[in-house]
This record gives C-alpha cells, structure tokens and sequence, in this order.
C-alpha cells in the first residue's frame, strides 16, 4: 500500500462551516425566548446546540489527527459495535417522541443510530474493497445489500422509519460499483405503483400495468421480446397493486398513513396530524423574497411551528431570510455533494470511492428529504436537515461521517 499526503480539502471544510454556523444561527432564532440570555447559556436549546458544535471541533481534530488506514483497517470492529449500540436500545433505551432511539446519560441524550450511517458506510467500502468487484455477481450483491439492511432493519422497529429510511442512500455507491439500473428501476416501478394505487386504486393501476406490458410487446414485436418475463412481470405487478392497502393498512402506523393521506390530498387535516406542515408552509410563503429579518419572523416568534429548531428548521430559514436565504442553504448543499462527488471519483482507492459516495448518498437523501417534508411534497418522515437542525447526536454523526472522507482523501491510498 503507497499514501501520499495532500492536505485537507478545505473547500469542503469552508462548506461544513458555513452550514454550521447558518444552522446555528436559525436554531437560535427558533429557541430564542422573549428575554434572550447568552448564546452560552446551556440551558437554553440554542446554549446546548453552541456547547455540542464547540464539542465537534474537538472531535473534528481527533479525526483528522488519525491515520487514514485506522478506518479501514477496523472498520467491521466499528460496525459490529455500532450494530450492539443499536441493538442495546430495546433494552437500555428511553422513548422519546415515540422511539426507542436514545440512551440518556444524566441530562445528555445519545442516538446511536447516528453514527451506525458512519460505521455502515465504513463496512461497506471496506468489504467492496476487499472484493475488488464491481458489484455485478449475485453473492456479492447479497453481501452488501446485507451490511445495509441490517443495521435499518434493527432501527425500524424501535420504531424509527425515518432513520431506517436514510439507508436506501448506499443504493448510489452500490450503483456507482456497477450496480444493475434493474434495481434502481424496479424500486422506482415499486414506488410509483405504490402511490397511484393508493391514489385511484389497484384496479386502473392493474388495466395500466397491463396496457403497458401489450405496449412493450407490439413495440417489440421484431425482437423476440420475452414473453415469459413480460407475464411475470404482469404477474407480479397485479399482485404487488393489490397488495398494497394490507401493506398500508397493517405495516404502516396510523401517523404515517396520516400523512401519506394529506400529502397525496386524500385528507385535509390542518389542525391535527398535518398541522407542522401547514405551519411550516405558511411560514416558509410569509418570508417573501428577502425575508422578514434575523429573529424577526412572526410564525417563528410566536412557536406557531412546533419543534421548529429540529426537522422542521428550514422554515425558520424560509420566514427569516426569505426566497434568497432558502436557495443560498440549497446552493450550499449542492455544492457541498458536488464536491464530494468530485472527491470521490479521484480516490485512488475503492475504500475511499465507495466510502466518499456513501456520504454523498446520506446528505444528499436527508436534505431532499427533509425539504420535501418541510415544503409538503413529501410526508412527514423525521429525518432531519444535516448541520442545521439542532441536536448533537445528529450534528456529531454528520461531522464524523463527512470528516473521516475528508481525512482519507488527505491520505488517497491506492493498492
């Protein structure tokens, strides 16, 4: 193995800044009382979220001051450690908003699952890496889709959808490593038939599916198109259509149908379950092109959001700093997974490649998320919006995750 030494990305590190200290800037907003204290007063929600982005540069330093090879040289240790943490949380774990996701250490809570995307992405990169395959033989593909289910499907019950959710981020280094598109095109059919037959129903979706499959056969009438795999497909289509209210009905739980109905205009629920999103719209569409000024915004003011410094954080940003201050958090964001995208393809590993994608692939899936759901495109999932809303777990497994690529691209290990 040959290193060599090129130095911090500080393009990256610039980005990481900006979007911290803007998020913090928005959570004091949010949090901040009628007789404001000072920004270090700790018990104050802005206080605390100062006192855990203090706390990171510390650890931002001890990540960047170990050698690169420590993080794939352990990295299944990590992973197995990370997947007791989680695992430790149906016994030692407290509930809190209707998950059991947190261990509490005196007044100091700690989600775990956090910091597993970390530890996931590390296994992953690592058992690719040994591998040396461009993902395309069945086993290997098994194997990997394993390092990820397992850690989501341990965070699911607890129940966390949300969190659980983030991990259909690894599907892009997969698909950068060669991946078939099949998957990425049958889990969009999933998707898409999900939704409309929740809309109209499995029995257009059903003439549809089938309309389509008659459609690909005259269109390939000439080419021997294969007729087996067009039944099948049929087949398993219907059945999958009809199957998705007892999917609905008895895998979902009621706040999450909830929202699925408001989101698609199957119900108007203003005041109850669709409440936040209705709250965080109109404070969003009152910010107007400018915004309403730091700590000036009228929804945010009077807590007509709630929980607004944590999912629901970018209205705070969409009343305050209006139209421009919205597209500058979004130019932020792009430019940040640009570059990491960037960095990624000049590894010379493929440690480090699947490594820096995976990165990508979980800021990129919480901040479309997120935005998503705060704007009402999406349903409420509680996936937070990376660097800003508060919490420390959260802002220590973002900082971690990303702080670690920046250190192996700092030492671009080839083999």
């Amino acid at each position: 193995m040959s290193k060599s030494t090129v130095g911090f990305d500080w393009t990256t590190i610039l980005i990481y800044l900006l979007l911290v200290i803007f998020g913090w800037m928005n959570i004091y907003s949010a949090s901040l009382g009628d007789t404001p204290s000072s920004i270090f007063n700790f018990d104050e929600i802005y206080g605390k979220q100062a006192l855990w982005i203090m706390l990171s540069f510390f650890m931002i330093v001890i990540l960047l001051s170990i050698e690169a090879k420590f993080y794939m040289r352990f990295s299944s240790v990590i992973y197995i450690i990370s997947l007791i943490s989680i695992l430790g949380l149906f016994v030692f774990g407290k509930t809190i908003n209707g998950a059991t996701s947190w261990y509490v250490f005196g007044g100091v809570s700690i989600q775990p699952g956090e910091f597993a995307k970390a530890a996931t992405a590390l296994a992953l990169a690592n058992y690719l890496g040994d591998i040396q395959t461009n993902v395309r033989t069945f086993s290997h593909q098994i194997k990997a889709f394993l390092i990820i289910a397992i850690p989501a499907l341990i965070i699911l019950p607890q129940p966390d959808a949300g969190s659980a959710l983030v991990y259909a981020a690894f599907l892009f280094p997969l698909y950068r490593e060669g991946l078939a598109g099949i998957y990425l095109v049958i889990g969009f059919i999933a998707v898409t038939v999900f939704v409309l037959t929740l809309v109209i129903g499995p029995l257009y979706v059903s003439i549809a599916i089938v309309v389509l499959a008659l459609l690909s056969l005259f269109i390939k009438r000439n080419k021997r198109p294969g007729y087996i795999w067009i039944l099948i497909g049929i087949i398993v289509g219907i059945g999958y259509s009809y199957s998705v209210d007892y999917i609905f009905q008895n895998v979902f739980e009621q706040r999450h149908r909830d929202r699925f109905n408001i989101v698609l205009g199957k119900e108007v629920d203003a005041r109850g379950i669709g409440y936040n999103t209705n709250q965080s719209e109109i404070a969003i569409g009152s910010g107007g092109w400018l915004g309403k000024g730091w700590t000036e915004g009228t929804q945010t003011k009077g807590q007509f959001v709630p929980e607004q410094h944590t999912d629901y954080i970018f209205s705070t940003v969409g009343e305050e700093w209006g139209f421009l201050g919205t597209s500058l958090v979004v130019l932020l964001f792009v430019l940040l997974l640009l570059r990491l995208l960037f960095l990624a393809e000049r590894q010379k590993s493929q440690f480090n490649r699947v490594y820096g994608y995976s990165v990508a692939g979980i800021i990129f899936l919480h901040f479309m998320v997120n935005i998503g759901m705060v704007t009402g495109i999406l349903p409420t999932v509680g996936i937070p919006l990376p660097f800003f809303s508060y919490g420390g777990s959260g802002l220590w497994g973002f900082t971690i995750l990303l702080f670690i690529f920046i250190k192996l691209d700092a030492e671009r290990m080839s083999f």
